[in-house]
């Protein structure tokens, strides 16, 4: 919004209405302004390392309620913001509430779900990022057109209503039956076991749940543990994965599609309105990733959005490269802008049921109890550098990379999706004290599981399987 630029990025402001024949790739090339932005993901970074022990030593809804009170007062410091530093700041404190939100959330649904449920349940966490965005989008729509140029205060302090909702929740959550074992709970696991199962007949999958607890207290050090040999294809996927999702180039869309659609020529309430348009596809797209997750499975939604989202790169590349070529200077009919949202659009459904979802879900589910806090906080941290890089430097590299920008993603989702293609094994269905079956029946990470760390217990009694 312009008003929000005047206030605190004049520079940026004074830059796109000096010259209107600018380079249209370098117009928002501002380091302060993209600060602004990422500033969040890498306090999410940092925060992500301190949830993790305490959703470990405190359980998951206690690291849900300070995660949801932190982006309270920094919702409420955005919306009251009278300079740059206060703006920051209260980023920075959102950020803390996200890293704490992403370490727990996804560990809760994967722990409460039962497992063929679990892939649905679970991507309900995304489904509501979507909702979130979308809601976002029209809000920023809405509030361009209060008069007075305060519209951006409005804006920014209802981050504060998801913050309520995830404070208030936390309080009446009941924790995880693992997390209450973890902690010496037993009664209490075994009577939430019943209620989320919604049966009495819960003693093999409780005697499950004990025997990885007993497992996990063996662990001191899980940070030291999870670099063991024997968790090395868990290490790589939670690495892997939350890297490449970030690489696909989603977050150029998302972060940045008022600015992108203004970028390709479209007027400042248009982009606003394109912006909001691939934010609904986006949560629509995310309701097939629900009704298919545990019935196509985790590898066919992978491959699938993998291919989609490198064929409408490749095209809104090209598209953008012969009309604006390296000059940057063009104007789009109604016609052309239109077919270009459209393939951005479908590349946003593309990731939409395959990686946005499955880029939280798979870690989720893959770890042992014993280093799983550890585990997710890796996933969030990964996750959250990288969407600071890209944040950061999104707006110099179209400067600089101007449409081959799109090829450079492209390339990414080409190299992900082989990666996919080759190394991560369907865990659809699959209990996840019971995980260790896959990787070791898989033809690469199998050598690296030696037969003795094949242990599953079933009933309260050892079982090793023949794998």
């Amino acid at each position: 919004m312009d008003s929000f630029l005047n206030k605190f990025f004049p520079e940026v402001l004074a830059k796109e209405k000096a010259d209107k024949s600018t380079n249209q790739y370098c117009k928002f090339d501002s380091q302060l302004l993209t600060s602004f932005t990422s500033s969040l993901y890498l306090a999410a970074l940092i925060a992500s390392f301190f949830a993790s022990s305490v959703t470990r030593a405190f359980g998951r809804k206690w690291s849900m309620l300070g995660g949801g009170l932190t982006f309270l007062v920094g919702s409420a410091l955005n919306g009251a913001a009278v300079n740059v530093l206060m703006l920051i700041l209260g980023r920075i404190l959102l950020g803390i509430g996200v890293g704490f939100a992403n370490q727990s959330v996804p560990l809760y649904l994967s722990e409460m779900a039962p497992a063929r449920l679990r892939g649905m349940l679970n991507i309900g966490f995304q489904l509501m990022i979507t909702v979130g965005i979308f809601a976002a989008n029209l809000i920023n729509y809405g509030t361009s057109k209060i008069k007075g140029g305060w519209g951006w205060r409005v804006s920014l302090a209802l981050a504060a209503v998801p913050a309520c909702i995830i404070s208030l929740g936390a309080l009446f959550l009941p924790d995880t039956p693992n997390s209450l074992i973890e902690r010496g709970h037993s009664e209490e696991a075994k009577q939430m076991l019943r209620r989320i199962r919604g049966t009495d007949d819960i003693n093999e999958e409780y005697n499950d749940l004990v025997a990885a607890s007993q497992e996990s207290k063996v662990v001191k050090h899980p940070w030291s543990n999870i670099m063991k040999r024997k968790y090395r294809p868990q290490l790589t996927m939670t690495i892997l994965i939350p890297f490449f999702q970030q690489v696909t180039g989603i977050n150029v869309i998302m972060f940045y599609a008022p600015v992108l659609f203004k970028t390709i020529g479209f007027g400042s309430e248009a982009s606003l309105m394109s912006a909001v348009i691939s934010g609904l596809v986006n949560v629509f797209a995310t309701f097939v990733s629900i009704f298919t997750v545990d019935k196509l499975g985790r590898r066919k939604l992978f491959l699938q959005g993998g291919i989609q989202m490198i064929i409408c790169q490749i095209i809104v590349g090209t598209l953008i490269a012969i009309k604006f070529g390296t000059s940057g200077e063009a104007t789009l009919s109604k016609a052309y802008a239109a077919f270009v949202v459209l393939f951005i659009c479908v590349y946003v459904a593309g990731f939409a049921w395959s990686w946005g979802p499955l880029g939280w879900l798979v870690p989720s589910e893959i770890f042992p109890l014993e280093i799983r806090s550890a585990g997710q906080s890796i996933n969030v941290s990964v996750n959250m550098l990288f969407t600071f890089v890209i944040a950061q430097a999104f707006l110099s590299m179209l400067c600089h990379m101007k449409f081959g920008l799109f090829y450079f993603f492209a390339g990414w989702v080409v190299v992900m999706t082989i990666f996919i293609a080759l190394f991560l094994p369907e865990t659809k269905n699959v209990p996840i004290e019971e995980m260790i079956l896959v990787w070791k029946a898989h033809w690469f990470w199998g050598k690296f599981i030696a037969d003795d760390d094949v242990r599953v217990e079933m009933g309260g009694a050892e079982f090793k399987p023949a794998v």
